[in-house]
């Protein structure tokens, strides 16, 4: 994929380091993994990876918690490997998107180790949210994570963090904050990076005097924030200067603000979180693709589509539970029940839909190995997530534990791989035509012929649960896909040849139930 607009229509791949591949055996993903992996990567037919943060980071909360922006943390590996797995993976035609998460660094972070020891009214506490001692937290706001966003210094003051303690936030009022992020997305971008995916998006800047939060329904104090578009159109500005993409975390439940967010000078795309949480069925599923395509028209952006990231219940168990197939980060429970078969089922079903729709597609890593979520002892969970709910919520530990590789097992992993994960490892499915690895290749192969054809356009079925579209070709032709979320089979539209089924067609030849199936005209 030469041309400039490449990530109008790519396919992403997720790589979350620390549980991709551990080249060195000691339990921990690192980059030396991902540079023997490149691969298989280049084979399953991606355009571009996603890097979660490989920095230096004492780990509060994933590396999330970043420490040092120009270096990689020892774990994974060193800048020097960094550099050359950037080439190596642009030598076989893989672009490569770094994470930036620039609401907040680590508490190990020079600057915030430097405010501590500068003390009550310095220059260096500028850089963050302190207030003064108070007998309670200086605002009524609440965490990301649950529980109050301030902790105190040992002089009594507190200071600001919407994630974890070890997480400050920065005060992006502040000229040298801005100043400090433009250099180290230009650090990024000289190294070989296309792109950078922004953390959090929507949380950098705070109203003036960090007010309570409004109980009239007024302006939200630090979320989409009107001076966000100011710092991304200065960000656009740099990235042009590189040819590389800006891609945000933005969750925001009104389409039009989203939109605002990929005016042609502010970001290039953002992920659609609200396709992510629909459940499995067919209304749902088609009014968030109507909404996301409406959305996008007027900026004239396109689309992404997710199904899974390293903070989502895993596809396959969401869509094998019986009820509440849909993801909301307050329903996570340990424990929910699920049919992992029918699951799968519905995620080979969900992956032709999700690559059958115009714009971009983001794939998180073990998703094409039909990984289900898996279950981590209480007493083994890390995510701090899990801690700051008192133990209700699982964490997100589920979907990132290491993925199986060999057949014969993996060695050590910093989570618990369950003891059955061999029978999903690349290496067993690589050579199983019917596994779904075969189908992600397949698909992700076919989708390159008509990644660029037009627009959608839904076609009549006469069955409410039904998703039926056609897409023209660029050579002529209409590519179809029909999936079937119903109890009865379906028959297909008229057509020219059968090019992909994510199951088995009925010896009638029409459409079983969770099944999806790609039709040329």
């Amino acid at each position: 994929m030469s041309r400039t607009d490449w990530w109008r229509s790519a396919a992403i791949y997720q790589v979350y380091v620390r549980s991709f591949a551990d080249g060195n055996g000691d339990g921990t993903g690192d980059l030396a993994g991902v540079r023997a992996r490149l691969p298989y990567l280049a084979e399953l037919g991606v355009d571009a990876l996603w890097f979660s943060p490989w920095y230096l980071s004492p780990l509060a909360d994933g590396g999330y918690d970043v420490a040092d922006y120009r270096t990689v943390d020892p774990a994974f590996g060193t800048l020097a490997e960094a550099e050359e797995l950037l080439a190596e993976a642009r030598a076989l035609g893989l672009r490569a998107i770094v994470d930036i998460v620039p609401n907040h660094v680590s508490d190990q972070h020079p600057w915030f180790k430097a405010a501590l020891a500068a003390g009550p009214g310095s220059p260096e506490r500028e850089l963050f949210h302190f207030r003064p001692p108070s007998p309670g937290p200086p605002n009524d706001w609440v965490s990301e994570f649950g529980g109050v966003p301030w902790s105190r210094t040992e002089d009594g003051q507190w200071y600001l963090h919407l994630f974890t303690p070890g997480q400050p936030d920065l005060d992006w009022s502040h000229p040298k904050v801005r100043q400090e992020h433009e250099d180290v997305l230009r650090f990024w971008f000289e190294r070989g990076a296309a792109g950078v995916r922004i953390d959090s998006a929507a949380l950098l800047a705070k109203a003036c005097g960090l007010p309570d939060m409004p109980g009239d329904g007024g302006p939200h104090p630090f979320h989409d924030r009107p001076e966000l578009h100011g710092i991304y159109r200065s960000w656009r500005r740099l990235a042009e200067e590189y040819g590389a993409v800006l891609i945000g975390e933005i969750w925001l439940p009104d389409p039009e603000r989203f939109a605002r967010y990929l005016r042609p000078d502010e970001l290039h795309t953002a992920f659609n979180f609200d396709f992510l949480t629909r459940p499995w069925d067919a209304a749902e599923l088609r009014a968030s693709i109507d909404l996301t395509l409406a959305a996008h028209a007027p900026v004239g952006a396109p689309a992404t589509w997710v199904l899974a990231n390293h903070d989502v219940t895993r596809t396959v168990t969401r869509y094998g539970r019986a009820e509440d197939t849909g993801f909301a980060f307050e329903r996570k429970r340990f424990g929910v029940p699920t049919d992992l078969a029918l699951g799968t089922r519905r995620a080979r079903a969900a992956a032709l839909l999700t690559l059958a729709l115009p714009g971009s597609v983001y794939l998180y890593q073990g998703e094409e190995l039909g990984l289900p979520e898996a279950q981590i002892p209480h007493e083994l969970v890390q995510d701090p997530m899990h801690a700051r709910s008192g133990g209700v919520d699982p964490g997100r530990d589920g979907c990132r534990v290491p993925l199986p590789w060999r057949a014969d097992g993996d060695g050590p992993s910093w989570l618990p791989r369950p003891a059955d994960w061999t029978r999903y490892a690349a290496e067993r499915q690589a050579g199983d035509p019917d596994s779904m690895l075969a189908l992600y290749r397949t698909a992700l192969r076919l989708r390159r012929s008509f990644r660029d054809a037009g627009p959608l356009r839904w076609l009549r079925t006469d069955a409410s649960q039904v998703l039926c579209f056609a897409r023209d070709a660029p050579d002529g032709g209409s590519v179809l896909c029909v999936v079937n979320l119903g109890s009865a089979d379906v028959t297909l539209p008229p057509h020219s040849g059968l090019l992909l089924a994510s199951g088995p067609l009925t010896p009638e030849g029409t459409l079983p139930q969770d099944t999806a199936a790609w039709l040329r005209t």
